[in-house]
C-alpha cells in the first residue's frame, strides 16, 4: 500500500457512533462551504461542490446541512470564515506526512496536530520540511466495472490527465490542479461516476516499510490525522507490503 493513494489498502473501519459521524459530517460541510465559496452555490456549474454534496449523501449528511453549508459558502446564512491549512511533519520511520485542512481557529487546531504527530512516534515540522517532496495533483478513482483500461486512458488523457494507473479492482487517474475540473467534466459527459475524486499532495519518492510495527505506528499517525474533523487530505510517501497490510488488517 502506498501513502499516496487515499483510497487503496486500508479501508478505515469507522463506527458510526455519533462522535465520529459528527466529526465526519463537520468535515463534510467544511468541504461544501469552501466548495461553494470558491465556485458558487449551484452544483450544475460547480462540479467541485457536486463532487462535495455525493461525498456527503453517501454517509447520510442531511439535505438541511448540505443546504446551510451551501449557504454560508455564498454568505447568505452565516458566513464561516475558514481559513486553509497546510502541516507538514515526520512519521515513524522518518516517512514525511503532509496533512491538508480547513480551520476556523488555527490556535486550536495547530497543537491537536502537534499532539496526533507525537502521540504516534512522530513529529511536525516546519513549513516545507517535507513539502518539496510532494507534487499537488487532481486525483480520481474510476471502478474497473464501468470502463476498460484502453478507453479509460484515451478519455483520460484527451481531457487533459496525466496518467491513468491501474489498481486490484479500480484505476487512479492523475492530472493537474488546474485541469480538474475538465477531467471530471470528460468524465461526466462520458457517463462515469467516479468513487472519488479530489486535489491532494502526492509524493515524488517513496520509503518502503517492512517492519510490523513501524507499519503499525505510521497506520495510526495517518488514521488519527485523517479522523481529525479539521483536517482534508493526509498523504504520505510510505510504501507497506501487501503480507505487513494483512498483519495490521487482522
Amino acid at each position: 500500500m502506498s501513502g499516496h493513494s487515499h483510497w487503496a489498502g486500508i479501508k478505515h473501519k469507522k463506527a458510526l457512533v455519533d462522535a465520529k459521524r459528527g466529526k465526519l459530517w463537520s468535515k463534510l460541510s467544511k468541504a461544501i462551504i469552501i466548495a461553494a465559496k470558491q465556485g458558487g452555490g449551484d452544483p450544475d456549474n460547480n462540479l467541485r461542490l457536486r463532487a462535495a454534496i455525493e461525498e456527503a449523501k453517501a454517509v447520510s449528511l442531511p439535505k438541511d446541512n448540505i443546504a446551510r453549508a451551501i449557504k454560508r459558502g455564498t454568505g447568505e446564512l452565516d458566513p464561516v470564515e475558514l481559513e486553509v491549512v497546510l502541516y507538514e511533519g515526520y512519521g515513524p520511520n522518518g516517512v514525511a506526512v503532509m496533512a491538508e485542512g480547513l480551520t476556523d481557529n488555527r490556535n486550536r487546531t495547530a497543537p491537536e496536530i502537534r499532539k496526533i504527530f507525537e502521540v504516534s512516534g512522530g513529529k511536525l515540522g516546519a513549513t516545507g520540511c517535507v513539502g518539496w517532496n510532494f507534487d499537488k495533483k487532481g486525483l480520481f478513482e474510476i471502478s474497473s466495472s464501468h470502463i476498460e483500461e484502453e478507453q479509460l486512458f484515451e478519455l483520460a488523457i484527451e481531457a487533459g490527465a496525466d496518467d491513468v494507473q491501474p489498481g486490484e479492482d479500480s484505476f487512479e487517474v492523475t492530472c493537474s490542479p488546474e485541469l480538474f475540473d475538465s477531467v471530471a467534466q470528460a468524465f461526466e459527459n462520458a457517463g462515469i461516476h467516479p468513487e472519488h475524486s479530489k486535489i491532494t499532495m502526492v509524493p515524488r519518492e517513496y520509503v518502503d516499510i517492512n517492519d510490523l510495527n513501524t507499519a503499525k505506528s505510521i497506520v495510526r499517525l495517518m488514521e488519527a490525522l485523517d479522523e481529525h474533523e479539521d483536517i482534508q487530505n493526509v498523504s504520505s510517501n510510505y510504501n507497506i507490503p501487501d503480507d505487513i497490510l494483512e498483519k495490521i488488517e487482522e
